[in-house]
């Protein structure tokens, strides 16, 4: 057990809506990320708890107190306190009874120290008291602070209780270890590469996604590249691209990475459409002329999204500065529609469709420059010519 600096006042003190949960749940404490980063300064996201209590006594307390409670995941122990606009998970203390690589049958306790033992890696298996009091029973604090990433416990064990835990070893790794694993923990992560195939294809993009977003990923993918994980679950991409100069954007990373097909890979791992849409999008955008002037670049603005080209630019390496260029150029749009290429005397029908495709040629060639009056101009000459060849 350890304390925060006495300098310092507890966490999270002027917090009224996790005052609130803590009045009606005393015993409580926060645990996982929650503490990590409080520990590290960083920005906490969500808050989750752990209790001693069962989910039926600590629902009872909550509401007693004017809280609302939600059973989002009462066979495991967990409800959600909603306050002030706000969910705070709470989750009964538990103990694994059975595990099967992915899933677990849990059994309630009331021992802190055998729910810490269950938990994936020792950053993650803190708990914080209301008094800034943290409960650290297998050296986390140390670990984080060290750059270590260990598993809680034999990693040989805590991999086959859940084989995520390989894929979440890297994510955790990337964005806190400074250090090599040590052995134990690289040959486990070896021997777990087997059970991989027992994950759900979304859950193992989920986890390639989140690792892709972290602002610094290339360690991490170097390990999984040597360990032989990353051939494992993603062996249509290259592990060797260097990610660290590219935005913290998975899709643009993966397209950067990618050999295979990529229509193939979404449709394998489940993509969501807008992950799939997007890869599939910035394979085809057309690479941008390396020399490319302000009207080459205003004709390509007007076909393709502005995102999606200047995304392309880093696939293709090209520099800040063409990126800047197409930033500050305005999206064309071309100043005539088909309303008013009837008014203009055609009647409609295919005619309309034709002469709003010309005048489209046209203006593109022009440079995407001409404002609605030149355009109408153009429209009407060549609505008298449409009209001279209709009367042949």
């Amino acid at each position: 057990m350890t304390h925060l600096a006495r300098d310092n006042p507890p966490p999270f003190q002027d917090d009224a809506a996790l005052a609130a949960v803590w009045d009606a749940l005393p015993s409580a404490r926060i645990v996982g990320g929650a503490v990590r980063d409080t520990l590290l300064h960083r920005p906490v996201a969500d808050i989750d708890m752990a209790s001693p209590l069962t989910p039926e006594a600590a629902s009872h307390a909550l509401t007693a107190a004017g809280i609302r409670v939600v059973p989002t995941g009462i066979s495991h122990g967990t409800v959600t306190a909603v306050i002030q606009g706000r969910g705070f998970e709470i989750t009964t203390l538990r103990r694994d009874v059975e595990t099967d690589g992915r899933h677990a049958v849990i059994a309630f306790t009331a021992d802190w120290r055998e729910d810490a033992a269950r938990r994936d890696f020792t950053i993650n298996a803190m708990s914080l008291a209301r008094d800034g009091t943290v409960f650290d029973y297998f050296g986390g604090r140390a670990d984080l602070f060290g750059g270590h990433l260990r598993f809680v416990g034999d990693p040989d064990r805590r991999i086959a209780e859940d084989y995520l835990r390989i894929l979440r070893f890297f994510r955790f790794y990337a964005r806190y270890a400074r250090t090599e694993p040590d052995a134990a923990t690289l040959t486990a992560l070896r021997h777990g590469i087997p059970g991989l195939d027992r994950l759900s294809k979304e859950r193992v993009w989920s986890e390639i996604r989140l690792l892709l977003a972290i602002p610094d990923p290339d360690a991490a993918i170097a390990l999984m590249q040597r360990l032989g994980v990353w051939s494992a679950v993603l062996p249509e991409a290259e592990a060797g691209a260097a990610l660290s100069g590219l935005p913290p954007d998975p899709i643009l990373r993966l397209a950067v990475m990618l050999t295979g097909d990529g229509v193939a890979l979404a449709e394998r791992l489940r993509f969501s459409n807008d992950d799939r849409d997007r890869l599939h999008r910035l394979r085809a955008t057309p690479p941008l002329p390396p020399q490319a002037d302000d009207r080459t670049l205003r004709r390509i603005l007007a076909t393709h999204r502005r995102q999606d080209l200047i995304d392309r630019t880093w696939l293709d390496g090209a520099p800040d500065s063409l990126r800047e260029r197409l930033a500050a150029i305005a999206t064309p749009v071309l100043q005539v529609e088909g309303r008013d290429i009837v008014a203009a005397g055609i009647p409609p029908g295919p005619a309309v469709g034709r002469l709003l495709q010309e005048l489209r040629a046209w203006w593109l060639e022009q440079g995407c420059v001409a404002d609605r009056q030149t355009c109408l101009n153009e429209l009407a000459q060549r609505a008298i010519q449409a009209k001279i060849m209709r009367e042949r």
